[in-house]
């Protein structure tokens, strides 16, 4: 049984059991009317939609009450029928959480303990939650799930049928539904015949796009398009071995064999090691789309909206699946959840505890990968076994691991390594990270252009000798990281013997 029957299910034993108020979380109207019609088809009930501009109207007979403020629409619904749904749209934006109308919860309290007695439910239908604490134990709340593959399958077929295009191959339909995944039915839609329009079929593609283009609107997710592979990461031998050996973690042979879902990763290290480069690399190792959570972005103003907006980022992820979702700075975007609550009112210490929760006990095929620079402001709980598979620490790059960044970055700039002193670049670079290496080839690439020339190791050499790295304006903070990492954390490199920095002695 999929999740969508399940919830059919779950909304329907609600009813049976003579809840008086359901709350749908959902942006997609249609989809959800049209399973609220199958429960009360199956129940024999009733079914009522009510809206500020239509009033109260029975939809077998079409008849009703004009009852367009939601007052008068409660005084109707009081003395309809028995045994009747009453789906209430848009009713959550008379229910300000901030300074609700008096008047509307109280009749809504009187209203819901006549429900309960004459086999009336009520259900508030609504892309977001927004109810006074007066309501939230008379209500119950459901999240309703973006549509799985079945469903996405109806609308590809009703795509393919009204534009008249040819059956599809099956690995072709495949691709297309895992493009389309996390889109409602309605994006999905426009998705497919947007896609029809440009390229006179459906591609995986076009979709692939669209979709990124609609989480983008809602500003906490994004889709990265990333060719990053581990081939361009610098170093990081055990931690490049340790994705390797999860590489085939998400498909069937590793469900068949009985291995655990992975969960994900948290990467610590100093600022511009690689940490962010690497997430991105692991998109491409599970071979599954990367998505970017903007933690900062998920706290809202309004009261509520905030754990809303994780719930709705966790779902689409979990829509999406499997997929990796990377999580930049983890220390930033929840950085008030060690406070004791006296400046947000304990919204960021929720948010930061549904997300553990969430890490602790989710089965869904989704790998997070977390960065952070600043341990200090992590809490304690989201360090221990359970939420993260593994901890990493990334340290300044050793010689050896320079040697590589250099190849990398002077073949990414379109030149020649071996035109190049490696070894001796490595050298003069000792203590410098993988963007400060980037940082110097792309200033030598400048004095050697303004020239008109070819860089040379003479260009970096010139550069070096005004060069101030960041082991050296962050030294003691480094020696901290390092302290604490010591035991702590597993390391992403393995230690070369008697390693030593130029600029930073090791803790």
């Amino acid at each position: 049984m999929t999740i969508f029957n399940n919830m059919k299910t779950r909304i329907t034993n609600y009813i049976r059991a003579a809840y008086p108020c359901l709350y749908i979380v959902s942006a997609e109207e249609q989809r959800v009317e049209s399973e609220l019609k199958a429960v009360a088809d199956a129940l024999e009930y009733s079914l009522w939609y009510w809206t500020p501009v239509n009033g109260l109207v029975n939809v077998a007979t079409g008849t009703g009450s004009n009852a367009g403020d939601p007052l008068e629409a409660l005084d109707a619904i009081a003395e309809a029928l028995e045994k009747s749904i009453f789906v209430l749209k848009d009713l959550h934006m008379y229910l300000d959480a901030t300074n609700p109308n008096p008047v509307l919860v109280r009749k809504m309290k009187d209203l819901l303990v006549v429900a309960k007695a004459t086999s009336k439910t009520l259900v508030i239908l609504g892309c977001r939650i927004v109810l006074p604490p007066e309501l939230e134990r008379e209500v119950t709340v459901l999240d309703f799930s973006l549509p799985d593959k079945e469903q996405l399958g109806t609308v590809l077929d009703g795509i393919i049928e009204s534009a008249q295009l040819s059956p599809m191959e099956s690995d072709h339909r495949a691709k297309v539904l895992e493009s389309a995944k996390g889109l409602t039915t309605i994006e999905a839609e426009n998705a497919m015949a947007l896609s029809v329009v440009e390229s006179k079929a459906v591609t995986p593609e076009i979709v692939a796009r669209e979709k990124a283009q609609a989480l983008k609107k809602g500003g906490i997710l994004e889709v990265v398009s990333s060719r990053v592979n581990l081939d361009l990461v610098g170093g990081m031998d055990v931690l490049k071995s340790w994705l390797v050996n999860r590489q085939q973690a998400f498909t069937e042979r590793a469900i068949s064999y009985g291995l655990p879902c992975p969960k994900g990763l948290l990467i610590l290290g100093i600022p511009g090691t690689g940490k962010s480069l690497t997430a991105k690399a692991t998109a491409s190792v599970f071979g599954v789309p990367l998505l970017r959570l903007d933690a900062g972005k998920l706290f809202g103003s309004l009261v509520g909206q905030s754990e809303a907006n994780l719930r709705s980022a966790i779902a689409t992820a979990e829509a999406i699946s499997p997929c990796v979702l990377w999580i930049d700075e983890l220390e930033k975007g929840f950085a008030g959840s060690k406070s004791s609550g006296s400046s947000d009112g304990g919204t960021s210490a929720r948010v930061f505890g549904s997300f553990l929760n969430w890490m602790q006990e989710k089965s869904s095929m989704v790998f997070v990968v977390a960065t952070a620079n600043d341990i200090s402001q992590l809490p304690p709980e989201l360090l221990r076994k359970g939420r993260f598979d593994e901890i990493f620490f990334v340290d300044l790059p050793s010689a050896k691991e320079r040697e590589q960044i250099w190849q990398i970055q002077i073949a990414k700039y379109m030149r020649k390594p071996e035109d190049f002193d490696i070894v001796q670049l490595s050298r003069v670079t000792d203590g410098l990270t993988g963007s400060e290496i980037e940082a110097v080839f792309t200033e030598a690439l400048y004095t050697a252009f303004a020239s008109n020339r070819e860089p040379s190791d003479l260009d970096i050499a010139g550069i070096m000798t005004e060069f101030t790295s960041l082991a050296e304006t962050m030294s003691e903070s480094i020696k901290a990281l390092r302290v604490w990492a010591r035991g702590r954390a597993r390391l992403a490199t393995k230690p070369e013997p008697q390693a030593q920095g130029r600029k930073l002695a090791t803790a």
